[in-house]
């Protein structure tokens, strides 16, 4: 009775005020969430930006993969395909430079304002003009400030024209456009916050395109609403009743920040939440003996490395990164750290892509690592750091990647901090080490191939900040080999020169690539229709129901 009463009254109250109920909730009272919200127990402490002119990480990518749409989105069922979103129909002209695509009528923004070949044209414009990271994915294709509105335009109020600059593959391109860069904002309600701003040799604008505003606001058209976001405390959706698709069943989804796997399978099994999502080997586990509790799991395109910066002069030298490879224990952290989490994975492009590459050359070798350090001048080692999130199962691995670097001599000092912190210092390239993850931008070879081989400006000032550039290193054979590929019309020849890529990176590179991950979440077994994406912006929560 206590629990019914309890129900009823969440949904008598605000969002916020049943946000705030949520989060006070005593650990170890069993107190059901509300019947028409889902709560997640969620560690999103990388979320910088809700802009998705400037969204660029992983968790921040699941929320407007949620609230905003595209033109064309990934078909999870069959990733091999692009189906249409706000898009209705689409065609590529003969050249392969043009593309046409017809909007669905009658579609309106979460506003309530019309959604238009206007709005997509502004939203393509703002992303190139604004050229924060995720700009490339647009910009690759020919773009800049000053042509823009010419390569990018409607023309019709239902017709988008998109010209690109060379004949790419046209599944390269229709991948690219389901990256949440291309996502679609509201323009008229954008133009109504936009800030003025004094133009400089460095931006020409004289305003921000609104994206002050979208850094914490909302602008879209998906099936939630962005309500609120509270950095390392909880992101709010709203079911959204103008999206022109199937309405969300539930009326909101709360992610509450929870850094611990334990932390979020205890609240998981008192009922505070309904879904865990980081969950260890070990508590996955345990949810899996409770008779409350399911999981499930997805293989996902995301993959886990560590990458060397080439501006310390140690780490610069090829024997010294053929080392580090051999001072993993692969297979100790394949059957305990990652264990139904994760599968040992040595090369850059995932499993189920296109070009994948299933070798995984490298073990434990402490003896050939020392070797290769001999023969790089440093025979005793060296001291180094390691910037690390301050998350299972990355501190967990980074320790036992600390041990075996120390048997060859090499010190590591590892340095935790938060998502948002390791990710502003590791974009700057101040970072000795650094550990983390990478999911493709698009579900196409290109998007790793290209963030792992190409960079073309080195210096600190690119715009350009693939992971090659991150880490300052440049390969200009494996860039050139990479751009080929775009233009081969050909999947099977295609793939297998992504392979050769691959083999050839696996040999000179300054990543150490150790796995892809298996998402897993443990969730109440009243929720039905809950499943898990192939990539990180296609959890998608608007078919869950209880």
């Amino acid at each position: 009775m206590m629990i019914t009463k309890m129900n009823r009254g969440f949904r008598a109250l605000s969002a916020g005020a049943a946000l705030s109920l949520l989060l006070m909730a005593a650990p170890n009272a069993y107190a059901a969430t509300p019947k028409d919200t889902l709560v997640e127990g969620f560690a999103f402490d990388d979320i910088l930006s809700m802009d998705p002119a400037e969204a660029y990480e992983l968790s921040a990518a699941e929320i407007t993969g949620n609230t905003y749409s595209l033109l064309v989105r990934l078909d999870i069922d069959d990733t091999s395909k692009i189906k249409g979103d706000i898009a209705e129909s689409w065609s590529v002209s003969d050249d392969h430079l043009t593309y046409t695509f017809k909007l669905k009528p009658g579609l309106k923004f979460a506003s309530g304002n019309p959604i238009t070949a206007d709005d997509v044209a502004w939203s393509f414009e703002r992303v190139v003009k604004l050229d924060k990271s995720p700009a490339f994915i647009l910009t690759q294709f020919g773009l800049n400030g000053d042509n823009v509105t010419e390569k990018a335009k409607a023309t019709d109020p239902n017709t988008f024209s998109f010209t690109v600059d060379k004949p790419y593959a046209p599944s390269f391109v229709l991948n690219c456009l389901t990256a949440t860069v291309a996502e679609v904002v509201d323009k008229k309600l954008v133009l109504q916050h936009v800030k003025p701003v004094t133009p400089s040799a460095d931006y020409k604008y004289d305003n921000d395109f609104g994206n002050a505003y979208l850094k914490t606001g909302f602008a879209g058209s998906g099936p939630f609403k962005l309500r609120e976001w509270r950095a390392n405390e909880a992101v709010v959706l709203e079911r959204n009743d103008n999206y022109y698709g199937d309405k969300a069943k539930l009326n909101r989804v709360i992610y509450r920040f929870m850094k611990e796997s334990s932390a979020q399978r205890l609240a998981l099994e008192n009922g505070d939440i309904d879904i865990a999502r980081n969950l260890s080997p070990t508590d996955l586990e345990a949810v899996e003996k409770n008779p409350q509790l399911a999981s499930t799991s997805a293989p996902k395109g995301t993959i886990y490395y560590m990458s060397l910066n080439q501006k310390n002069a140690n780490l610069a030298k090829p024997e010294v990164q053929q080392a580090f490879k051999y001072l993993v224990d692969y297979d100790a952290i394949g059957k305990t750290l990652i264990k139904g989490i994760g599968e040992i994975h040595q090369t850059f492009e995932p499993k189920g892509m296109l070009g994948s590459l299933d070798e995984n050359p490298f073990k434990l070798d402490v003896a050939k690592a020392k070797e290769l350090l001999a023969k790089a001048g440093l025979p005793d080692g060296f001291s180094i750091t390691m910037d690390v999130r301050s998350i299972e199962p990355d501190t967990g691995i980074a320790t036992a990647i600390q041990q075996t670097l120390g048997q060859a001599g090499i010190k590591v000092e590892i340095i935790p901090g938060d998502g948002k912190q390791k990710l502003t210092k590791y974009r700057a390239r101040n970072h000795d080490i650094y550990f983390g993850n990478w999911g493709p931008d698009y579900w196409d070879p290109h998007s790793n191939a290209d963030t792992f081989t190409t960079n073309d400006d080195n210096s600190d000032t690119s715009t350009n900040k693939t992971l090659v550039w991150r880490n300052t290193w440049t390969s200009p054979e494996l860039e050139k080999e990479a751009k080929a590929a775009l233009f081969e019309g050909d999947a099977v020849k295609r793939g297998a020169m992504y392979q050769e890529i691959q083999k050839k990176f696996l040999d000179a590179s300054p990543f150490i690539i150790l796995y892809q991950q298996t998402e897993v979440a443990g969730y109440r077994k009243d929720l039905k229709d809950f499943k898990l994406g192939p990539s990180f912006d296609n959890n998608f929560v608007w078919p869950i129901s209880k």
